[in-house]
C-alpha cells in the first residue's frame, strides 16, 4: 500500500518524536487507590477483582503491550462505547460489526468474541455499555495461557465496579448530545454493616445519530454485593440485566475503490426492519481467600443468558455505471445462548534457593449452548430463487419502487438459510511461573491445555450435523530485564488457537481441519520516569495460519503481520497532562487458495495510527481538553480492490467544577467537521463518520 521510502520516513519520524519525548519527560507521582485489594489502578492490572492477568503484576513487569482506560478517563473524555476507547488505543482499530455488535481489529485480526468481563469470557455479539466499568484493559498479542481459545490478536477485558466496604456514596451523570441522544447513569454504594456493602449501577439511554432512521433505547442495571467474610476472605456476587432495541446501519457502497461520497446521506435499509434487539442476564460470583501472605486462591462462577435478534437490509453491490441503482441483500438472524463458566486460580509466592517464584495454577470449565437461525430475503415471495434485488436510489421513499417504504417488508424473510443448535464443553488447565533470578532479571514460563468439544445439530440439513474435538497445548514465555527499577526491557513468545468452527460456532465450519493457529513474537521497553512519567514501545511479529471459507470451500490461509507500537503518559506541568499512542503495522498474505491474493495486504490494517489527548487545568475549576486521532488508509477486503481513505479527527472538551458535588462538561467530536469513513465490514458497507457534534453532561454526587 505504501512505498518502502514512505515506510523508512515514517520510522525515522517516529524515532525522532520518541527521542524528543524522552528528552523532555517530566512527571508527577502515580495515583494510588485506597482500597486494600487494589495495588494501583491504571498501573497494575489487579484492582479489587480478578483482572486479565490473574496475578498482581505491575504494567512495567508485563512482557506484553497493553493499555488501561479507567472509569475517570471514560467519564472525562466522554467515551460512551468500546469503539470510543479503541479510537485512542494504538495497535487496534474498529470494524463495523455489521452495525449490530462490537468488533475490534487487534493487530490485524478482526474479532467479535475476544471480550471478557472480570476475566470471564463474554463472547456474544452485542454492543457493550460502559456504565458499570471500573477500567477497560486492552492486551495485544495472542495469549491462550490466560484466556484459552481466541484472543488471536489480543483481548479486551472490562473490570466492573464492586461494592466498597465501609463507605456510602451516590454518583450520577446526565447527558444529551446535538443529535438528540440522551443518557442517565447512577452509581450508589451503601455500607450495610462493617462487613457488607451493596452497590448498584444503572443506566438508561436513547439512541440517535447523524444517519437517517437512527432510533432506539436501552437500559441496564447491575446490583452487586460484597461480603467481607473474614480478614482473609471476600465474596462478590452480582447480577446484570441489559435490554436494548436499536437501529442497524450498514453504511454506504464503494465505487472505483472508494466510498461513494454522493451517497453519504443515504441509509440502505428500512427504518422499521433494520434493528437489533438484545436481552441479557448475567450472574457472577467471585470468592477470594488468602491462606497466607504468599498464597491466595480465587474462584469465579458465571452464568449468562442472551436472547438476541437482528434483521437488516444493506447494499450488497453497486456499479458506478448505473449510479441510481443499488443491489440490496439482507437477513434476519436470532441467537439464544447460555454460558456457564467455572474457574479457579491459585497464586503462590515462594523461594527455591536464590530464586523467587510467583506461581499461577489454574483450571477452567465452560459449557455453552446456542440456538441460531437465519432467514434470507425472498424478494419474489415464492421459492428461494432470488435473495438480492436492485432498487432505484432516487425512488427510495416511493412505495413499491424504492426502498425504506413499501419496497421492503418483514414478509421477505422467508428463506431459511440455517437453523442450528450447538453445545460446547471446554476443560482447561494451566500453569505459569514468574521466576525472579534477581532484582534485574525475571523469566516467565507457562503452558495451557484445552480440550474443546463441540456437538452441532443442523435442523435444516441433517447431513451437516456432527461433532468435533480439538485438544491444544499452548505455551507462553517471556523474559524481563530491569537495569533500573523503573525501566524494563522484555521479549516474549505466545500462542493461541481458534477452533475450525470459528468464533461463534453457528456451524462446524472446516470440519476435520486443525484449529487456526496464531503466534506472536514481541520485544519492547517500558520506562517509568521519575514521578511517574512513562513511555512504552514494542515491536512484534504475528503469524496466522487460519481456517476460512473461500467460495464455499474451507481452506487454510497464511498471513504475517509485523509492527511497532508506542505509548506516552505524563504530566508536563502542574496544569498540563498528555497521553499519546502510535502504531505502525504492515501485513502480507503469504498463502491463499486464490493465488492472485498472495502478496496482498490483509484487510483492515491501517499502516499508521496516531492518537493524542491533552488536558489543561486553566483554573482550579476550569479544565480544557484537546485531542486528535489519525488513521491511515486501509483495505476493506483481501483482494485490495476497495479501501477506506485515511482520516484525521480532532476532538475537544471543557469541564467546569461548579462545586465539590457538581461538574458541567461538554465533549466535542470532529471539531473540524471533517468527512471520513472510520470502519467497514465488506466492500459495499463503509461506515459514514459523524460530523461535528457535541455532548453536554452534568455529573456529580449526593
Amino acid at each position: 500500500m505504501k512505498t518502502n521510502t514512505t515506510k523508512r520516513l515514517a520510522s525515522a519520524t517516529l524515532a525522532m518524536a520518541l527521542t524528543a519525548s524522552v528528552v523532555t519527560a517530566q512527571t508527577t507521582a502515580a495515583t494510588e487507590m485506597a482500597i486494600d485489594e487494589t495495588v494501583v489502578v491504571g498501573n497494575t492490572l489487579y484492582a479489587d477483582q480478578v483482572s486479565a492477568l490473574k496475578t498482581p503484576t505491575p504494567i512495567i513487569d508485563v512482557p506484553q503491550s497493553l493499555s488501561i482506560t479507567t472509569a475517570d478517563e471514560i467519564s472525562v473524555r466522554g467515551f460512551n462505547s468500546i469503539g470510543d476507547i479503541v479510537d485512542y488505543t494504538p495497535g487496534v482499530n474498529v470494524s463495523q460489526g455489521e452495525g449490530h455488535r462490537d468488533a475490534v481489529v487487534f493487530r490485524g485480526v478482526r474479532s467479535t468474541a475476544d471480550f471478557f468481563v472480570d476475566g470471564v469470557r463474554d463472547d456474544v455479539q452485542y454492543y457493550r455499555p460502559l456504565y458499570n466499568v471500573d477500567q477497560v484493559e486492552i492486551l495485544r498479542g495472542p495469549n491462550a495461557l490466560l484466556f484459552g481459545r481466541g484472543g488471536a490478536g489480543g483481548v479486551l477485558n472490562r473490570v466492573t465496579k464492586k461494592g466498597v466496604i465501609g463507605e456510602d456514596f451516590n454518583g450520577y451523570q446526565l447527558s444529551i448530545d446535538t443529535f438528540g441522544a440522551t443518557e442517565a447513569q447512577i452509581d450508589s454504594n451503601v455500607a450495610i454493616n462493617e462487613d457488607t456493602a451493596f452497590r448498584i449501577n444503572a443506566y438508561y439511554n436513547t439512541f440517535e445519530n447523524h444517519r437517517d432512521f437512527s432510533d432506539g433505547e436501552g437500559y441496564g442495571v447491575n446490583p452487586t454485593i460484597k461480603f467481607q467474610l473474614s480478614d482473609k476472605t471476600t465474596l462478590d456476587v452480582s447480577y446484570e440485566y441489559i435490554d436494548y432495541d436499536r437501529s442497524i446501519d450498514r453504511g454506504i457502497p464503494t465505487a472505483n475503490g472508494k466510498p461513494v461520497d454522493a451517497l453519504n446521506d443515504i441509509v440502505f435499509g428500512d427504518s422499521d426492519l433494520n434493528k437489533s434487539e438484545l436481552e441479557a442476564h448475567t450472574l457472577r460470583a467471585m470468592f477470594q481467600h488468602e491462606f497466607s501472605d504468599t498464597l491466595k486462591a480465587v474462584f469465579t462462577a458465571s452464568y449468562s443468558n442472551y436472547d438476541k435478534l437482528y434483521q437488516n437490509f444493506y447494499a450488497a453491490s453497486y456499479d458506478e455505471a448505473t449510479p441510481d441503482q443499488v443491489t440490496l441483500d439482507g437477513y434476519l438472524d436470532t441467537t439464544k445462548r447460555e454460558n456457564l463458566v467455572f474457574s479457579g486460580n491459585l497464586v503462590s509466592e515462594f523461594q527455591t534457593g536464590d530464586l523467587e517464584h510467583t506461581m499461577l495454577f489454574g483450571a477452567e470449565f465452560s459449557n455453552s449452548s446456542s440456538k441460531n437461525d437465519r432467514y434470507n430475503p425472498d424478494f419474489d415471495n415464492t421459492a428461494a430463487t432470488e435473495d438480492q434485488k436492485d432498487f432505484q436510489i432516487s425512488q427510495r421513499n416511493n412505495p413499491g419502487i424504492g426502498f425504506n417504504a413499501g419496497g421492503l417488508n418483514a414478509k421477505l424473510f422467508t428463506d431459511l438459510n440455517d437453523d442450528t443448535e450447538t453445545d460446547i464443553t471446554v476443560y482447561s488447565i494451566y500453569v505459569q511461573d514468574e521466576i525472579e533470578f534477581s532484582e534485574a532479571l525475571t523469566l516467565v514460563l507457562g503452558a495451557r491445555f484445552d480440550s474443546f468439544d463441540i456437538d452441532l445439530t443442523d435442523n435444516k440439513t441433517t447431513s451437516k450435523s456432527g461433532s468435533q474435538k480439538d485438544e491444544e497445548f499452548t505455551p507462553r514465555a517471556g523474559i524481563i530485564y530491569k537495569p533500573q527499577e523503573n525501566i524494563s526491557i522484555y521479549a516474549s513468545y505466545s500462542e493461541t488457537f481458534v477452533p475450525s468452527s470459528g468464533e461463534q460456532f453457528a456451524s462446524l465450519g472446516g470440519k476435520g481441519f486443525d484449529p487456526s493457529e496464531y503466534t506472536n513474537l514481541e520485544a519492547g521497553v517500558k520506562w517509568d520516569f521519575t514521578s511517574g512519567y512513562s513511555v512504552t514501545a514494542a515491536i512484534f511479529q504475528g503469524n496466522q495460519d487460519v481456517v476460512e471459507e473461500v467460495d464455499k470451500v474451507w481452506v487454510r490461509i497464511e498471513r504475517e503481520v509485523t509492527g511497532f507500537e508506542a505509548q506516552f503518559n505524563g504530566q508536563l506541568t502542574d496544569q498540563w497532562s498528555l497521553t499519546a499512542g502510535y502504531s505502525y503495522i504492515t501485513g502480507e498474505i503469504e498463502d491463499h487458495s486464490k493465488p492472485g491474493l498472495v502478496g496482498n495486504d490483509p484487510r483492515e490494517i491501517p499502516e499508521q495510527m496516531l492518537s493524542i489527548w491533552n488536558h489543561y487545568q486553566v483554573t482550579e475549576k476550569l479544565g480544557l481538553g484537546l485531542g486528535a486521532t489519525y488513521q491511515d488508509s486501509s483495505y476493506i477486503n483481501d483482494s485490495n480492490s476497495a479501501e477506506l481513505p485515511s482520516f484525521f479527527r480532532v476532538d475537544a472538551a471543557a469541564y467546569y467544577q461548579v462545586s465539590e458535588n457538581l461538574r458541567l462538561q461538554v465533549n466535542i467530536e470532529n471539531l473540524l467537521d471533517k468527512e471520513y469513513y472510520p470502519s467497514s465490514h465488506s466492500t459495499h458497507q463503509a461506515t459514514v463518520g459523524a460530523p461535528l457534534n457535541a455532548t453536554f453532561s452534568l455529573s456529580g454526587s449526593f
